[in-house]
């Protein structure tokens, strides 16, 4: 075996905020000559540098990053979107000679990256609306409505999975068909088929994860968070944006318009953190197979030989 054949290609490491993802990511891309790449929906947006805790100049200390703050805050980004660039980032990395690291907690871009994506139509825009609307009001409600209008969509998700109960109702109303129809009809091929890869999924203790979550919420208010919802808001954007609707937005949007104090605002969002939090370590822990290594701190990763 050649060392070109012993090389990994890729390195996933998914896990909820917080949970020290973007250390362990720096740590292995320097051991290994690596690339970073994000995996984060929020982190694309380049005005969600502090909210999304995007890793800083500095923080990057020197290790190439790629898909971070490039997506400008009006423009509406898609998983296919994302995965139609990492696969371009990934192709590019190893052409180099590189190992392309996939750092993130968003569930569905590694899902994307190890599966590909099922064809289904663009959704209504009004439709999407909706229903997005109706998980911040009541998602409690949605696995009820998803069981009632496709029950066998509904077997397949857990009722605290909120964006995957949304996007199936989604899809039902728009196209008068299940997704697991649309799946079934085929997916592109995934971007890793045929790659070595090592996959690692970081599952801290719940009481250290909640008091790194104080750390960072009180962290990013006092390094500009307030600022940055400002200038996000003076750009009068729509209310439908994901950019508009990403953790700390609505919070620090309520302080500003004079409604909260400070401190009740950034209570207010370290509880919406937590309650994010747990719905990613759902998403992973029902999601991830055995294929994953499973660690509680970077200093229990099995680094690459």
């Amino acid at each position: 075996m050649t060392a070109e054949d012993a090389r990994t290609d890729a390195v996933l490491i998914a896990g909820p905020t917080a949970s020290g993802k973007s250390a362990l990511a720096l740590e292995v891309a320097r051991r290994h000559d690596g690339v970073i790449v994000n995996a984060d929906s929020m982190q694309v947006y380049g005005a969600l540098s502090i909210l999304s805790a995007r890793p800083s100049k500095d923080e990057m200390a020197g290790v190439e990053h790629r898909l971070y703050g490039h997506v400008d805050a009006a423009q509406p980004y898609s998983v296919a979107a994302w995965l139609d660039e990492a696969r371009v980032a990934l192709n590019a990395i190893r052409s180099s000679g590189r190992t392309a690291i996939f750092v993130g907690g968003t569930g569905l871009y590694f899902k994307a990256l190890e599966e590909g994506l099922s064809p289904v139509p663009e959704i209504d825009a009004d439709i999407r609306r909706a229903w997005r609307d109706a998980s911040l009001q009541a998602p409690e409600t949605l696995h009820a409505e998803l069981a009632a209008r496709d029950p066998a969509a509904a077997q397949e998700l857990e009722p605290g999975d909120t964006q995957r109960i949304v996007r199936a109702l989604e899809v039902i109303e728009s196209t008068g068909r299940s997704i697991l129809e649309w799946q079934r009809q085929g997916r592109k091929q995934g971007a890793l088929d045929g790659l070595t890869v090592h996959k690692m999924l970081v599952e801290p203790d719940r009481a250290e994860l909640h008091a790194r979550i104080e750390r960072r919420v009180d962290a990013m208010i006092a390094t500009g968070a307030v600022e940055e919802v400002e200038a996000l808001l003076a750009r009068d954007l729509p209310d439908e944006l994901p950019v508009m609707r990403a953790i700390g937005v609505p919070q620090l949007a309520a302080y500003l318009r004079g409604e909260t104090s400070l401190e009740e605002a950034a209570e207010r969002l370290k509880a919406a953190t937590r309650q994010y939090a747990k719905r990613q370590t759902t998403w992973f822990r029902h999601q991830t197979g055995e294929g994953w290594q499973r660690i509680s701190m970077a200093s229990d990763a099995f680094y690459l030989p």
